[in-house]
């Protein structure tokens, strides 16, 4: 048994990812993959409570539709022009690029905190596949209400996927893009059947011909529900815009753009923004609003497409909770330099497992998703100021590599600096990220450029 173990560990442990150094020419893959892993991660488990949670929080028709037109444009193009530029300059993660910037010590702290985030992150689309799974098993799941686990049923069921999901995970990037495009058409076919069999229950016509008034009255109807905010135009603009910010404001989407041939691959994005969050998140606002506006993922999958719905829920949860097991297996292995990444990202995916059987995971998402993304876009600004826009002004680069500081300080100084004004801003949380994005790009330059001419 012993040497059964030990050959399986000898086989995982060829499944190098190129975690220290810069991908070569020859591991470069297609626009195809890119575009099969974004539409296959977007297309998600957590579209299902995303979308409707905008329902609940009484945003109108028209809101919705031209705030996820721009905001996912504007997503679209952070990731061609701000991520995946210095991904195909670079070709390392950012979790290795931002040891030449930041230093050793304080790359442990931004990787330690990253890859938690990212394990509540993957734990949430985790459990979101579970209320389907839970209701296919009739066992008890979740409420809206509910922070932790329901029943030794639904922990079970989470264990069962937080395996199967590390599984793949592990099998590193190529695995996960392969996985991606077969799944992910398949998944966006059960959001968009499901929809159209709920229309019906809301009184569209055979024709369509009255769905924009059902859209505006009975599903988009501006009506809050008991306990939730109303969310504006603005508020869905910038939720569709920030929803992935730590991947490409915050540069986190290094780790997969590194295998890019050309940075416009950058567009392949659209793929996820459009199909997967826009449509998807149309899609189970409809769904939400046919059940009587409950939240529960796997009954509105179950109740529009039956068990294909609920297999829809699974998968889509898988496709998404992989790449993300995937950045935060790359992000430790940066503090485990020792380890093979197959055994640092089987301990985030245990990691993962273990929170997603937290419901509140999943029921807090929108916010969890703001606060992830603000908690970790500092260090996107200090290191796009590191790499453009020093060289402009003729400020050293990377000083911390060449003197072999431990810590930058002044990183460390404008990464916490900018979280407490962020925190003290007098505006809704979904708007802070963008005042701090420059702020941290600012001081960041100041900082260093006074210091131009010390060590």
């Amino acid at each position: 048994m012993a040497g059964k173990i030990a050959a399986l560990a000898s086989r995982l442990d060829q499944l190098y990812e190129f975690d220290r150094e810069p991908v070569p020419l020859n591991k470069l893959q297609s626009g195809g993959k890119f575009a099969g892993l974004f539409a296959g991660e977007h297309v998600a488990a957590t579209e299902f409570v995303i979308g409707a949670f905008f329902v609940l929080h009484g945003v109108t028709a028209k809101d919705l539709v031209f705030g996820l037109l721009f905001g996912n444009l504007l997503a679209v193009l952070s990731w061609t022009f701000v991520c995946a530029p210095i991904a195909v300059r670079t070709r390392l993660t950012l979790y290795w690029y931002l040891r030449k910037i930041a230093g050793p010590g304080l790359t442990v702290i931004y990787n330690i905190a990253n890859a938690i985030l990212y394990c509540i992150l993957a734990g949430a689309m985790i459990a979101v596949s579970a209320t389907a799974i839970g209701l296919a098993f009739k066992v008890e799941t979740p409420s809206l209400s509910d922070v932790f686990p329901t029943s030794w049923g639904w922990v079970f069921i989470t264990f069962a996927l937080g395996a199967a999901f590390t599984a793949l995970a592990i099998l590193g990037f190529e695995k996960l893009s392969k996985f991606a495009q077969v799944c992910s058409p398949w998944i966006f076919v059960v959001f968009l059947a499901g929809a159209l069999a709920m229309l019906p229950k809301l009184g569209v016509h055979a024709n369509f011909d009255n769905f924009w008034e059902v859209a505006a009255t009975k599903v988009w109807n501006g009506i809050a529900a008991a306990g939730q905010d109303k969310l504006s135009f603005w508020h869905i603009l910038f939720f569709a815009w920030f929803c992935n910010l730590a991947m490409h404001v915050g540069l986190s989407d290094l780790a997969l753009f590194r295998y890019a041939k050309k940075w416009t691959y950058g567009l392949f994005s659209a793929f996820g923004m459009y199909p997967g969050h826009m449509l998807a998140w149309i899609c189970s606002g409809i769904m939400v609003a046919a059940v009587g506006r409950e939240m529960n993922p796997g009954l509105m999958a179950f109740e529009a497409a039956g068990f294909a719905g609920v297999v829809g829920v699974l998968f889509a949860g898988w496709t998404t909770a992989n790449p993300t097991l995937y950045r935060a297996g790359l992000a430790l292995q940066v503090i485990t330099p020792n380890w093979p990444r197959w055994k640092i990202t089987l301990a985030a995916g245990t990691l993962t497992t273990i929170i997603s059987c937290f419901p509140i995971v999943f029921m807090k998402l929108l916010d969890y998703v703001a606060i992830y993304g603000l908690v970790l876009m500092p260090i996107g600004a200090i290191v796009f100021a590191e790499h453009w826009v020093l060289p402009l002004l003729g400020i050293e680069q990377y000083r911390a590599e060449k003197y072999q500081w431990m810590i930058n300080w002044r990183a460390l100084a404008v990464w916490f600096g900018t979280l407490v004004l962020c925190f003290f801003l007098p505006i809704h949380l979904y708007f802070r990220w963008l005042p701090g994005y420059l702020i941290a790009l600012v001081a960041y330059v100041l900082l260093q450029a006074l210091k131009k001419n010390k060590n």
